[in-house]
């Protein structure tokens, strides 16, 4: 691996990638043709493994080296992003006039966290795979979820379940909303234990 890739932790995204396919190591290891002491070491971060080594675990799997190495977790990460940091354009519906849209964090990380500001209209359907949660931190919306509606104001949240299909607008002129999503790269795997 190159040295860009040092402070990525690739054995988080492999023993998620293993668990949600529900195999175990000594399956890996037959497919890989590694051993099960080796990829137990990859998992746990006391082995990194060489470029050819993860193609290797990657075709067990049933991904790519790239897949694996895009869902890895970055060690010990802390990014700042301030409040005047220009916001780029709304992913929903494009550039609207007195609207904004501001990542909250920056980069390929296990969750991403929009701002919105100002007069978003009614959105397109959405559906996403992970969970979600709405935080009005200012104004108000109106949500549909599942075809019933939900009026949020000031220091409401909403919170919506993987595959839940919704669509939301501001209904106060400089509403401001953010949304904490999981990404789309992780599989959210339910508690057996509940």
């Amino acid at each position: 691996m190159d040295d860009s890739k040092e402070n990525l932790r690739v054995g988080a995204a492999v023993r998620r990638r293993r668990r949600a396919l529900e195999l175990t190591l000594a399956v890996v290891a037959r497919r890989s043709g590694l051993s099960v002491p080796f990829l137990s070491q990859i998992e746990n971060e006391r082995a990194r493994p060489s470029t050819h080594s993860l193609q290797r675990v990657a075709d067990a799997l049933g991904t790519t080296a790239a897949e694996l190495l895009a869902a890895a977790d970055r060690a010990r990460c802390v990014d700042v992003v301030r409040a005047g940091d220009e916001p780029g354009p709304d992913p929903e519906t494009g550039p609207v006039p007195k609207a904004r849209v501001r990542p909250l964090v920056r980069g390929h990380h296990q969750m991403h966290a929009l701002e919105y500001t100002g007069d978003h209209g009614e959105s397109s359907e959405l559906q996403h795979r992970n969970d979600e949660l709405m935080y009005v931190a200012e104004g108000a919306v109106e949500v549909e979820a599942e075809g019933r509606a939900h009026r949020l104001g000031q220091g409401d949240t909403l919170y919506l379940t993987g595959g839940v299909r919704h669509r939301w607008r501001a209904t106060v002129p400089d509403t401001r909303v953010v949304v904490v999503t999981v990404a789309d790269h992780i599989d959210a795997v339910d508690d057996p234990r509940r």
